[in-house]
């Protein structure tokens, strides 16, 4: 009887302590899972930028003087790092060039698109000239080798005496003449969320003759780039037949939430760039 009851009490603990350790994998299980969420979330949030999430590389930005001035060139050098703060080296080309500068005021009326010189070791530089005192806001558009775009911006005040600024109002003729070419912007619907494609038609102003021998600018037929009113959204379009000639260029794109959006064009035509802007509202 006793061997009995030993033989029992054995099996009762063996049970005992496959129940408890069960319980506590399963215990594991639903905390790793938590924790590998939370870390998906962490990694995924981007503040600087409302492009796809990048967790590999960070910028530093450095003007070689402290306090840019209006009407005064200013060195600029962009260091791409990655997370561990060693420079990226290789960097894949995007329509000709390894980065693209996007330098706009705080009103969106002043534009420019500069490609800054690539020294090795992650840095970049440029010469920046800006027109009037006040803040602007810089895009770097890049890719790293093997990787997908990354987009970081940064803000900056310029000392100066300020231009004059104007509320942002939406285009009601969407027909600019810009260098002698007479370009019209049409499109569907323009909805936050839903695709819609943008078609700038282009003719020669005087005899109202279509071209149809657009030079490449960087390679395709033209560029896009939208910048939303409170320049938290940023957009840069290539188009859809990048080796059409005109009259017209087609873009595809997709506004990210409603409200006034500036467009800004760029084309190229018997050697010259045309860059010309619209305003448009999106609902």
């Amino acid at each position: 009887m006793k061997k009995i009851m030993l033989i029992a009490l054995i099996s009762a603990l063996l049970i005992a302590s496959g129940c408890g350790k069960s319980d506590n994998t399963n215990e594991n299980q639903h905390m790793n899972h938590k924790n590998m969420q939370q870390g998906e979330n962490h990694e995924g949030m981007n503040n600087e930028t409302n492009q796809s999430p990048d967790v590999t590389t960070q910028v530093v930005w450095k003007f070689s003087k402290e306090t840019p001035k209006s009407n005064e060139t200013v060195d600029l050098t962009i260091q791409i790092n990655d997370k561990e703060g060693k420079p990226i080296e290789k960097f894949d080309i995007q329509h000709e060039k390894l980065m693209h500068l996007i330098v706009v005021s705080k009103d969106l009326s002043y534009f420019d698109h500069l490609h800054p010189e690539y020294k090795g070791d992650g840095l970049f530089t440029t010469a920046l000239n800006f027109p009037a005192g006040g803040e602007y806001k810089l895009y770097a558009d890049y890719v790293p080798k093997g990787a997908s775009k990354v987009v970081k911006n940064h803000t900056v005040t310029v000392m100066g005496e300020k231009a004059q600024t104007t509320p942002l109002k939406p285009d009601e003729n969407l027909t600019k003449v810009v260098d002698g070419k007479e370009i019209t912007l049409s499109f569907d619907e323009l909805k936050a969320g839903k695709d819609v494609t943008l078609n700038f038609n282009i003719k020669d102003h005087k005899t109202g003759r279509p071209i149809t021998n657009l030079q490449p600018y960087l390679g395709a037929i033209g560029h896009v780039v939208i910048i939303s009113e409170d320049t938290e959204e940023y957009l840069h379009v290539h188009p859809m037949d990048e080796k059409a000639k005109g009259p017209d260029a087609k873009f595809m794109t997709k506004f990210p939430k409603s409200g006034i959006y500036k467009i800004w064009g760029q084309f190229q035509h018997e050697g010259k760039v045309i860059t010309v802007p619209f305003v448009v509202k999106v609902s």
